[in-house]
């Protein structure tokens, strides 16, 4: 039987070689974030306590082509079409997932409540100030509200989103250096 004899042949021009390994690597990392995640900047106090103004988030695109969003879920979508004309921008906005199709949903007394349950909030800067008349969130949708709930224009103002407007889930603040870290420390739950 013959021995083969494998050699590795050195490169005439590492320069070029390196060159299309840079443009190797470019092109997989940009193809990873355009289809699996993107960056975000918080503009707005709409999700004060937890988002601050120009903090910077990694927002996770694939984890709703697997599974649906979930009460709790921080995540950045387009805005529905009447926000959009009426704000002359198609601006995408962060927000709270609250209510999950098929829930009743209302605001009184400065509480959530879900299904006639309210709903523990930890992460809110202050009760909301408004009502809410109760609402079943239709199929495919969501309400969303700012964890700044008084100061964020939402669902409370503009109704539900539709499933097909969300772009995907934040998931990591990554900056400011000092707030690096998980979104998720408290999530909601019903009493």
């Amino acid at each position: 039987m013959p021995v083969h004899s494998f050699r590795v042949s050195k490169s005439q021009n590492p320069w070029a070689e390196g060159s299309k390994l840079l443009g190797i690597t470019l092109l997989i990392g940009f193809g990873i974030r355009i289809t699996a995640e993107q960056c975000y900047l918080i503009p707005s106090t709409s999700m004060k306590p937890t988002l601050q103004i120009d903090d910077r988030l990694f927002v996770d695109k694939i984890s709703y082509h697997i599974g649906n969003p979930q009460r709790g879920d921080i995540i950045v979508f387009t805005p529905p079409e009447a926000v959009i004309q009426e704000e002359h921008s198609s601006d995408a906005y962060v927000k709270r997932v609250i209510g999950l199709p098929g829930e009743k949903v209302e605001v009184k007394n400065g509480i959530v409540y879900i299904n006639d349950r309210p709903l523990t909030e930890h992460y809110i800067a202050e009760p909301p100030e408004y009502i809410l008349a109760a609402a079943i969130v239709p199929p495919k949708s969501y309400l969303v509200l700012g964890d700044n709930r008084n100061r964020s224009y939402d669902s409370h103002a503009w109704g539900f989103i539709s499933r097909d407007r969300i772009i995907g889930k934040a998931a990591v603040r990554f900056w400011p250096p000092y707030r690096v870290g998980s979104l998720y420390a408290e999530t909601a739950s019903s009493n």
